[in-house]
Parts: structure tokens; C-alpha cells; sequence
């Protein structure tokens, strides 16, 4: 495949990225390794010693695990329904950002369901769950999903990168080694960019876009309605399942806003990821976060309005400072208020400040995740005596704290590995540009 003038030039802006790393990427590639590795004597020692040397005990069952799974499967929505809505649209400013979002939803499916593996105590048995689970219950609709989800959104990222794979391989200047090479040849599948090939991989992404959509609103549907199908208060709503489809792509919006910050900084990719891509996943977050913020209003009111015995004390445990309290505030008021303040005020609008809501706004959502989680669990249906108070409050130990950093490294490695190995922005759907403008 012969490349045409602007294509060499574009990939020579980003030979740096790919050919070498700076004493930062080391540093912070030394750092997330050696909190990647640090995991895996936790995971033998659990292993061995079993779920006691973790917080979950008989009323908690679920802990930190499930709030990081939720969490993961969460933040890939946004890169799907962002990427594959932007390209049935064909908007334009998406093409330098559309492979981060598609990364993060790769990468977030990935990670997520390895948690749930974390939280079950017999791994021996895990094949039974194919063998013997029942279609009636909703944990099985949730692997389904997932899975199904994770084979579409590894077509949807793999289609939208052959033709860089095949600009790769044609390069002659670029300084790597001869395995990537005979990947770049592999992964590229002899594309050769001819107008029949063009055509295919057109309607191929046309095809995924339009199935990953209403996939991604599905899986966390299913996810949202394990909780609501239960009697338990605090997660038997009829809303839960719009209300965790709102917050998982208000959490991968700020997601995905936090990475392009980061690449930006990272890789100097001012001229390419601009004060326009900030401005309007800026103005998606707002509408998001209100639209979220009315979801948290509405489920607490009328769980308060209610007045049930059960409903009222969850809620009182969640607005108790001794207990919930500081959390609830956090994550239902002060992460979603802060990032409309500094959005929807156009002298705050500004690109640090948009990155500051919206890890603002990721903070938030995994504490979300949590009180969803733990107070209900604590709040058991039937009274309780004699119990030991340690089976009844859950606090997280330092083996699930050390896997939840585990798992964030992991996210870190997985997104740097990548961006040495294929440009960060799409080669194939860019142009070259001399100046942009910035504001910070």
C-alpha cells in the first residue's frame, strides 16, 4: 500500500510515541508494574486462606470486588455508545479521540469481570456455571451480555484500526523491532486501502455502531436489574436500570476526558486533541450529571417518601456522618454539582478545569458504587441477634485495597502498552496540523 504524503508526515509526528519513552513513562511504567505485580501474592494468599482474610463475611457478602466490577463494566459504555453514536453520525471531531473511547471500553470489559473471579471462594467449580446455570437467572444474562458485549467491542476497535496496522506495516522509517513488524503484517490482514476494501471495513464499523449500542444500554441493564430484582432495600427499584445506564456513561464520560487530558499531556498531542474535543465531552458531562443527579433525587425520595422500616433505615445510615454520611454527600451532591458548576460557567470551561470535574466525577462514581453496595448489605431483612459485629459492618482489608490498586494498574499498563504499540490518534483519519487553539 503506497502512503500518500500527509499520511508519512502525520506518522512521523507520532514516531516518538512509538520508538522510545521518556524518563516519566519509565518511571510511572516501573511504578504501575510493580503494582501489577504486587497483586498476585494477595490473590495466592486469598486463594489459600480463602475469603476470611477479606472484609466480606456472612451479611456482606459482596464487597469491594463488586464495587470495582460494576465500576469497570461501567466506564466502557461511554466509549461505546460515544464512539459508535459519533461514528453513525459522522461527526467529525471524533476521529482523534474515537480509539481512546473504543480502548476504554475494551480494556474496562476486560478488567471488570475479573473482579467477580476475585469474589467467588471456589474457582474449581466455575465451569459449573456453564453446565448447570439456569437461563431464569439474571447472573447468567449478565455473562451472556458480557461476553457478547466484549466480542463486539473487540471487533468495533479492531476494525477501526486495520488500516493504521496496514500503515504500519508499509512504514520503512519508523525504529521497531522485527516482532512488531510481523505483527503489524499479521493484525492487518493484507489490507491494501482499495475502494472495495474501504467499502467492507465502512459497513463493517456501519454494522457494529449500530449493534454495540443498544448492547452496551442492555449489559448494564442486566447488571442493574440483578439488583433490582431482589427484596432488598435500596436496590428493589424500577429505576435502577435507566439510573446505572445514566451513571456508568457519566463515569466513562469523565473517564475518557481524564485519558485525553493525560495523552495530551503526555504525548504533546496539543495540535490534535483540542480545546474543541474537551468542550463538548464537557457539555455531554453536564447533561449526564444532571441528568443523573435527577435519578439520585428521585430513587432517595421516594424511598424516603415511602416510609417502609427497612427503606428508612438505609437511608438514615446513609445520611448518618457516623456512618454513610460523608460518602453520600461526596458522591450523590458534591460529584455531580461541582462538575455542572465548572462546566456550565463558560470563563471555568477551561481544559484543566474540565479534566478536574471529571475526575471529580470518576472519584464520585466509585463511591457511588460502594454505598449502592455496603449499606445495603448491612441492612439486612430479617433482625439479627447475636451477632458479632464484624459480620455485620464490612470494612475493606488491605488484600482487596492492594487488588483494587492491582486492577488500576493494570488499566494504566493495558492503556500504555497499547499507545506504543499503535498511534494514540487514528493515522488513517488524520490530518496534519500546524497549530490549534489552546486554551488551558
Amino acid at each position: 500500500m503506497k502512503l500518500d504524503n500527509n499520511t508519512v508526515a502525520v506518522l512521523k509526528k507520532f514516531a516518538p510515541q512509538l520508538e522510545s519513552s521518556s524518563l516519566f513513562e519509565k518511571v510511572m511504567l516501573i511504578l504501575m508494574t510493580f503494582m501489577f505485580l504486587a497483586g498476585w501474592p494477595a490473590i495466592v494468599l486469598q486463594y489459600v486462606e480463602g475469603h476470611i482474610i477479606t472484609g466480606m463475611r456472612d451479611n456482606v457478602v459482596w464487597g469491594v470486588y463488586i464495587v470495582n466490577f460494576i465500576f469497570y463494566i461501567g466506564i466502557s459504555y461511554a466509549g461505546a455508545l460515544i464512539s459508535g453514536i459519533l461514528y453513525l453520525l459522522d461527526v467529525e471531531w471524533r476521529k482523534p479521540i474515537i480509539r481512546i473511547a473504543e480502548m476504554i471500553t475494551v480494556i474496562s470489559t476486560i478488567l471488570g469481570p475479573t473482579y467477580i473471579l476475585l469474589c467467588m471462594g471456589r474457582l474449581d467449580r466455575l465451569h459449573h456455571l456453564i453446565i448447570y446455570g439456569r437461563i431464569q437467572s439474571p447472573i447468567i444474562w449478565d455473562v451472556i451480555a458480557i461476553t457478547t458485549y466484549l466480542v463486539g467491542s473487540l471487533l468495533f476497535l479492531y476494525l477501526a484500526t486495520i488500516h493504521d496496522f496496514a500503515i504500519l506495516r508499509d512504514q520503512t522509517f519508523l525504529k521497531v523491532g522485527k516482532w512488531r513488524k510481523f505483527f503489524y503484517k499479521l493484525l492487518a490482514l493484507n489490507y491494501q486501502d482499495t475502494p472495495d476494501q474501504k467499502k467492507l471495513v465502512h459497513r463493517g464499523l456501519t454494522i457494529m455502531s449500530i449493534i454495540i449500542i443498544p448492547l452496551a444500554v442492555l449489559v448494564h441493564s442486566v447488571l442493574a436489574w440483578i439488583f433490582g430484582m431482589t427484596l432488598r432495600p435500596g436496590w428493589h427499584s424500577t429505576i435502577f436500570a435507566p439510573y446505572f445506564v445514566v451513571a456508568a456513561v457519566f463515569s466513562g464520560t469523565g473517564v475518557m476526558i481524564v485519558a485525553l487530558w493525560v495523552y495530551r499531556k503526555l504525548y504533546h498531542l496539543e495540535n490534535y486533541i483540542t480545546y474543541k474535543h474537551f468542550n463538548y465531552l464537557g457539555i455531554i458531562l453536564l447533561v449526564l450529571g444532571a441528568l443523573y443527579g435527577y435519578f439520585t433525587f428521585a430513587e432517595y425520595l421516594t424511598g424516603w417518601y415511602g416510609s417502609e422500616k427497612w427503606e428508612l433505615e438505609l437511608i438514615h445510615k446513609l445520611f448518618d456522618f457516623n456512618e454513610f454520611g460523608i460518602l453520600f454527600i461526596f458522591a450523590a451532591v458534591v460529584g455531580v454539582i461541582i462538575p455542572i458548576v465548572i462546566i456550565s460557567i463558560p470563563k471555568l470551561r477551561t481544559i484543566n478545569n474540565i479534566a478536574i470535574a471529571s475526575a471529580i466525577v470518576v472519584v464520585a462514581m466509585w463511591v457511588k458504587r460502594y454505598i449502592i453496595i455496603i449499606p445495603t448489605l448491612e441492612t439486612p431483612l430479617l433482625p439479627m441477634q447475636d451477632t458479632r459485629m464484624d459480620y455485620v459492618h464490612y470494612s475493606i482489608s488491605w488484600i482487596e485495597w492492594l487488588l483494587t490498586l492491582a486492577g488500576f494498574a493494570s488499566f494504566c499498563l493495558f492503556f500504555y502498552l497499547f499507545s506504543k504499540f499503535v498511534p494514540i490518534v487514528p493515522v488513517s483519519e488524520t490530518t496534519l496540523v500546524n497549530e490549534e487553539e489552546d486554551i488551558n
